[in-house]
């Protein structure tokens, strides 16, 4: 797993030159309603172990939580089912509407 800032994901996401990551939003449907990223795909948490096969494991994937403790644990989760790709977005959400996008809500 790597670690990704909310200004390197941003940067990522402009560049029309690479691929897109997928957004994988591992928050509850209530955090998601208050604040997002668009394009996230949402799978709870405590989904993930179940619907894990719904995700592409060659894709680039930015889990994606409130401050990023519970998406690191996701994206080591994945890793230790042959994902090989996976990032996690340091400071979660929080640090996306603090240092990239002051209009998604912070809460």
């Amino acid at each position: 797993m790597q670690n990704l800032t909310a200004p390197a994901l941003a940067e990522w996401l402009a560049d029309t030159s690479r691929s897109a990551p997928v957004l994988l939003d591992v928050r509850e449907p209530w955090e998601i309603q208050t604040a997002s990223i668009a394009g996230s795909v949402s799978i709870p948490m405590a989904q993930i172990p179940a619907r894990s096969e719904e995700l592409d494991d060659e894709a680039q994937i930015v889990c994606v939580c409130h401050h990023g403790a519970r998406s690191a644990q996701v994206a080591m989760f994945l890793e230790s089912r042959g994902f090989t790709k996976v990032f996690n977005l340091q400071g979660g959400i929080d640090a996306w509407s603090r240092q990239v996008d002051p209009k998604v809500p912070t809460y």
